[in-house]
């Protein structure tokens, strides 16, 4: 387990721009105008934001042209979790061969999870701020496992045992730590908030709001399986013992569907 933290603690830091978007989004004075003069200093920020927001999985009925149009849709919360998830992948360098899936793979699954979630709470923006940033992130200790692994010699060996398997049994096995556990101890090296750190913490025993919701999307959209109706199912099924809003969840579900 000190190995894997000595890898975090090597972890390139997070660039500027994150910082100065999280600090206006925190700061309950800023304006949506503050937001967006950041993000058009930043040409390949402004490029995935706008991509996004024409992408039908955010469910936008009209074609968005600016950077002012996309931050009122998306609201500052959600744009922040953008802002975060485009500086990971560039931060950090991508190779899930331990969990034998590619990189687009990782991303689309980051993607549909937050556009999920997105449309879970679009009526509920108030909690967007921390379900649009962790939604992205949930599963980024994957990538720090598997470089890891691969460093160690031990990636193939993983892979090889994990088609029969519990994913995060043979995690605990090989590293001592979950992949949450991972993502939480990367959060607290990029000095990310508590309120970030602990649904993600606490997702493998969910107990309050935000953990479950996590555990809901990371369930209905499986890294490794991300297009199963099983797991569908079973994360519709987790939401109403949740007591979570599993009407508008059913919605979401069917909106990624349709756009994929």
């Amino acid at each position: 387990m000190n190995s894997i933290l000595a890898h975090i603690k090597n972890l390139p830091p997070l660039p500027k721009s994150v910082l100065e978007v999280q600090k206006i989004t925190n700061n309950p004075n800023s304006s949506i105008k503050d937001l967006v003069k950041i993000i058009k200093t930043d040409p390949l920020i402004t490029a995935n934001l706008l991509k996004a927001a024409n992408s039908p999985l955010y469910g936008f009925t009209k074609q968005i042209k600016t950077v002012d149009m996309a931050v009122s849709l998306f609201g500052m919360s959600t744009v922040k979790g953008f802002v975060i998830s485009f500086a990971v992948r560039n931060t950090l360098k991508f190779d899930l061969s331990a969990y034998g899936i590619s990189e687009d793979q990782f991303h689309t699954v980051s993607t549909d999870r937050n556009a999920l979630g997105f449309n879970w709470y679009r009526l509920n923006k108030d909690k967007l701020d921390i379900i649009s940033t962790d939604s992205f992130l949930i599963d980024i200790g994957a990538v720090v496992i598997s470089l890891y692994l691969k460093s160690k010699g031990e990636a193939e060996k993983f892979k090889n045992r994990l088609t029969k398997e519990n994913r995060y049994k043979l995690e605990k096995e090989f590293i001592g730590l979950s992949t949450a556990e991972v993502t939480a101890e990367i959060f607290k090296h990029w000095n990310f908030s508590e309120e970030l750190i602990k649904p993600i913490l606490n997702i493998n025993n969910p107990n309050d709001e935000y953990s479950k919701v996590m555990d809901v999307l990371r369930t209905i959209i499986n890294l490794l399986e991300p297009n199963n109706e099983k797991n569908i199912q079973k994360g519709m099924k987790k939401a109403e013992e949740y007591g979570l809003d599993a009407d508008s969840l059913k919605v979401a579900v069917d909106l990624i569907k349709g756009s994929n």
